[in-house]
């Protein structure tokens, strides 16, 4: 009889291979005492309301209290979404994250007539205000606010707004459920004859086989589990959608693109930028597809034949310490102080390492200001992908360590448009060094082949996302009805423009839109692409220069906050409001192409 490979239960997991969260809270019972503090100190958050107007000493005791407040928050939050992570069917901590975030809508609540009423401060006295010594630690995070000051409400209606926070998160927490704990997809027999169950975790491991059987029986069960559940997707991304159009229209922006931007600071022209310079480039993208079809010997290109290495090679196996040596060793150019810090923490237990059954999908990087930047994957020991995922994460992991040490609590906490630099650019250090130490032709083809495929998925992959994303708000905004029939055209026809008309379409790959967790984080997935036409060019600098380019680089992670996020890239060595880091990754891209192709 075949064995049977299945996924572990936590309880079975070695606690060694699991992140240690104790440095947030000794256990349940201190997590619990910490909470119902929180829960009397909510009533602090009120004793300013009246009074913001009153001095510069008044504003910053306000600021200072709700400071404090949040750090416990944040350490609340963490502990109660990481321990729900570890398992997504467990009701304990499934419950303990609600409770949280019931507690941070009523705190939000009773903070809400914050910015209005510093808003309300007249110009010229808020001038005189800004101007005071007492307030240098806050001056950025109140010019900031008053930059809002067209498109926030007066203190009821901002009220009403922060009573809303636990309900607008339920799109969001639906889709997860299903996502991550009630979707089945069965089981596959690998290549090796053994029944695997597919998961989220399992499927690109399935999608990296020989067999093309194996990979066409993966993406049909994997799909035929959306397709069973496709109305109720479709229906919770509709409320997610629905929900961006109602924020944006109440606090007066034009559109949800420009309501997503707005923060920080990002004029829409870079993004439409880049899908305008990704577009100029689709005929590098066909030729790389038909290429690939080519290569592999196929007739006809299907999406499950686009993550398989074209080209045989030797095995990778790369056990959790070997990939953090490895990682640790490709980063070096970045110092010993930053490699040091990073392999204490991969090794003493900043991760948690491996899939157990009910584990969040994925993996994320969620660190805190008072605990150590905690790391989720499902590392797979068999696929080289998992070693590049784990550079990534600690990526943003070692961006929160050096923002948390060198920023106040205020100011540590980076845009995401910043992280997802500090993420593709430890990927880039790590191809680097890989290709530079290829044993052989077929090694060196192979991770060629891996690069251009990395820059296929996080830069016109995701351009791809962004663009979907802002198709379908744009359908909401002209208040036409985002049907299920309606989300799966408008993805086909994204499908059939970035993959050209030799690829076969799927009918099943339609459903593909209605299963990606970041759209419910709108406007999210643009910032991967813009992240690694970054990284690829500050890589580069950092890589040719010398002291001074890894200093300014470093300089990024430890600003976090303080800046706007363009202007932190600007300090690094890069303007994201110009055309050419875009470009640049293109012609990049390009270039390994036509390498490719000499070598196969």
């Amino acid at each position: 009889m075949r064995k049977t490979s299945r996924v572990p239960a936590r309880s079975t997991v070695k606690p060694e291979d699991t992140w240690d969260l104790r440095p947030l809270f000794k256990d349940d019972a201190a997590w619990e005492r910490a909470h119902a503090k929180l829960e009397r100190d909510i009533a602090g958050l009120s004793r300013f309301k009246g009074k913001l107007g009153g001095s510069p000493n008044r504003l910053r005791d306000c600021y200072a209290f709700e400071v404090e407040f949040n750090k416990v928050a944040e350490k609340l939050r963490d502990y109660a979404f990481l321990k729900s992570s570890e398992d997504v069917s467990n009701s304990h901590y499934q419950g303990m994250l609600a409770r949280y975030v019931r507690t941070a809508t009523h705190a939000e609540e009773a903070a809400s007539y914050i910015a209005p009423e510093i808003q309300a401060i007249p110009k010229p006295k808020m001038d005189r205000f800004l101007r005071s010594p007492v307030l240098k630690d806050f001056r950025f995070r109140l010019e900031k606010l008053l930059r809002h000051r067209p498109h926030t409400l007066s203190a009821p209606e901002e009220r009403i707004l922060a009573m809303q926070g636990e309900i607008a998160g339920t799109p969001n927490r639906i889709f997860g459920q299903l996502n991550d704990a009630d979707l089945k997809f069965g089981h596959v027999r690998n290549e090796r004859g053994q029944r695997v169950e597919l998961t989220q975790g399992t499927l690109m491991s399935l999608y990296h086989s020989r067999r093309r059987d194996v990979r066409e029986e993966a993406f049909e069960k994997f799909y035929d589990g959306y397709e069973a559940h496709a109305n109720t997707i479709a229906a919770t991304l509709n409320g997610a959608v629905l929900q961006d159009v109602y924020y944006a229209r109440v606090r007066n922006h034009r559109s949800c693109l420009e309501a997503a931007l707005f923060d920080d600071k990002v004029p829409v022209s870079v993004y439409d930028r880049l899908i305008d310079a990704v577009h100029s480039h689709l005929d590098t993208i066909h030729r790389y597809l038909e290429l690939r079809r080519r290569a592999l010997r196929l007739k006809k290109l299907h999406i499950y034949d686009c993550y398989v290495p074209i080209v045989k090679r030797r095995h990778f196996h790369t056990p959790y310490p070997k990939a953090v040596e490895m990682i640790c060793e490709a980063l070096a150019p970045l110092g010993s102080e930053y490699c040091r810090t990073l392999e204490a923490g991969l090794r003493d237990r900043w991760v948690d390492r491996y899939e157990n059954r009910g584990k969040r999908s994925g993996a994320f990087s969620a660190g805190g200001y008072s605990g150590p930047p905690y790391i989720l994957t499902n590392y797979r020991e068999d696929i080289l992908e998992s070693v590049f995922t784990l550079a990534h994460e600690a990526g943003h992991s070692m961006h929160t360590y050096y923002s948390a040490r060198h920023q106040p609590f205020q100011y540590y906490d980076y845009s995401i448009f910043v992280a997802e630099v500090a993420s593709t650019f430890n990927e880039q250090l790590l191809v680097q060094y890989l290709i530079e130490r290829a044993p052989d032709k077929p090694t060196r083809t192979y991770l060629i082949n891996r690069e251009i495929d990395e820059i296929r998925g996080t830069l016109i992959r995701q351009t791809m996302f962004a663009e979907f994303e802002k198709v379908i708000h744009a359908v909401a905004e002209a208040n036409e009805p985002l049907t299920l029939e309606r989300l799966r055209e408008e993805y086909r026809k994204l499908l059939l423009l970035y993959f050209g008309p030799r690829f076969t379409l799927d009918d099943q790959l339609s459903l593909e839109g209605l299963r990606i967790p970041h759209f419910y984080h709108s406007f999210y997935v643009y910032k991967y692409a813009t992240g690694l036409a970054a990284a690829i060019a500050l890589v580069h600098q950092v890589t040719t220069g010398g002291t001074r380019e890894r200093e300014h680089y470093l300089g990024m992670l430890k600003a976090g906050g303080s800046k706007y996020p363009l202007g932190i890239l600007r300090d690094a060595g890069v303007d994201m409001e110009t055309p050419e880091p875009v470009n640049t990754a293109m012609a990049r891209f390009k270039g390994l192409v036509e390498e490719l192709e000499q070598l196969i």
